[in-house]
């Protein structure tokens, strides 16, 4: 049986009237925002399930707005997200959308740009403001944000996973969880710490000249 922290029942400090819809709202955006490429001119929110039916009534596009401009779930202007996103020229628009199975508490985060292809980010708030994150641009994958996180896509060839592996180990950093698929020949690693990730680590991560494409995240303040 899973162990339970205190605050895994007594919930986040948040705004908001529920922690699956407002505070695990919050840090579904934010983490789809520092998953995206950035830049963004539109997002469109495709909610799922309960989502679907309660976002208005439970704050949940307030929460999502405030997470995708990088609020924490217990910031005030939560409230007023949706003015703040409008103020700084950000289309939002929110559809009810059938995702397949999926949590009840789900949804698709579009990101638009005007000089890009679009990207995505798919996650669910499963309770306790706690989240997981399933789907990053069509990759499947599956991690929380609770510790921090690396996610690489380099070209799949011996030798690259030592690299990262000795370059952790180097900063006494230590390897919580590790996950790598492939796709042809380009490997997608998602990577969990027990420590946060330094900007020597991301710099000397990043500066691999394998690497493709990398995000680095510390967990989300609660």
């Amino acid at each position: 049986m899973k162990d339970f922290s205190t605050f895994d029942i007594l919930g986040p400090i948040m705004i908001g009237p529920s922690s699956s819809h407002t505070a695990g709202a919050v840090k579904l955006g934010k983490i789809a925002m520092e998953i995206s490429n950035g830049n963004f001119y539109k997002v469109e929110f495709y909610l799922h399930g309960s989502f679907a039916k309660t976002y208005k009534g439970h704050g949940t596009d307030k929460a999502l707005v405030a997470g995708i401009l990088g609020f924490e779930p217990s910031d005030d202007r939560i409230r007023n997200s949706l003015n703040i996103a409008k103020n700084k020229n950000i289309d939002i628009k929110f559809i009810e959308k059938d995702l397949g199975y999926q949590h009840p508490n789900t949804v698709k985060i579009l990101f638009k740009y005007r000089d890009k292809k679009d990207f995505y980010v798919i996650g669910s708030s499963i309770g306790g403001g706690n989240i997981v994150i399933t789907d990053i641009n069509g990759d499947i994958v599956e991690f929380t944000g609770d510790l921090p996180t690396m996610i690489l896509k380099y070209k799949d060839k011996k030798g690259i996973i030592s690299k990262i592996s000795s370059i952790l180990s180097n900063n006494e950093l230590n390897i919580a969880t590790m996950k790598v698929t492939r796709d042809k020949d380009i490997a997608t690693m998602i990577c969990e710490t027990d420590s946060k990730l330094s900007k020597n680590i991301i710099d000397e991560i990043s500066n691999l000249s394998e690497i493709t494409y990398s995000r680095f995240m510390n967990p989300i303040r609660r």
